[in-house]
């Protein structure tokens, strides 16, 4: 086997592994976070991430309708309406009209699903101080082949 085919190799084993403690760390703050958004709504809600991330995105764009939620998510249509409707049902969205079309149906949050949307910021911030503080060791061009490294790992697995 080849220096090459080795380094390639080692680079999957570890990238294997990044997904598993990834996966685990995920775990992890999905419990958390199912624990505060238990102390938040008073109640035991399942929610998943991407219903979680429904929220966020009706949250960031309210008033906003299905084919927007399903565009900015990168959802279909119908999953999209499945979504909403399970967010609708548990109370964390409302639909609403505008004035000047009433045929259009948008979702904005609820009171829970403002508070919910406002947690899952403070969690999303965190993470976002914690990964800049991470990456502060490597300089500018180590910083354009990682960005560059994760985008081709993006688009590998869409």
């Amino acid at each position: 086997m080849s220096t090459n085919e080795i380094i390639k190799a080692t680079i999957h084993e570890n990238f294997i592994q990044f997904l598993h403690q990834k996966e685990q760390y995920e775990s992890r703050l999905a419990g958390v976070f199912l624990e505060e958004l238990q102390k938040l709504a008073e109640l035991g809600v399942s929610i998943n991430m991407t219903e979680l991330h429904t929220i966020a995105c009706i949250g960031e764009q309210e008033p906003i309708n299905v084919t927007s939620i399903a565009e900015k998510m990168d959802l279909s249509k119908g999953n999209t309406s499945k979504i909403t409707a399970k967010l609708l049902a548990a109370g964390w969205v409302r639909k609403t009209q505008l004035s000047d079309n009433k045929k259009e149906v948008y979702f904005r949050l609820t009171a829970a699903g403002k508070k919910l949307f406002a947690y899952h910021d403070e969690l999303h911030n965190k993470e976002q101080m914690r990964m800049y503080e991470f990456l502060d060791k490597y300089s500018e061009s180590e910083l354009d082949f990682i960005k560059r490294l994760f985008g081709d790992i993006a688009d590998l697995y869409r």
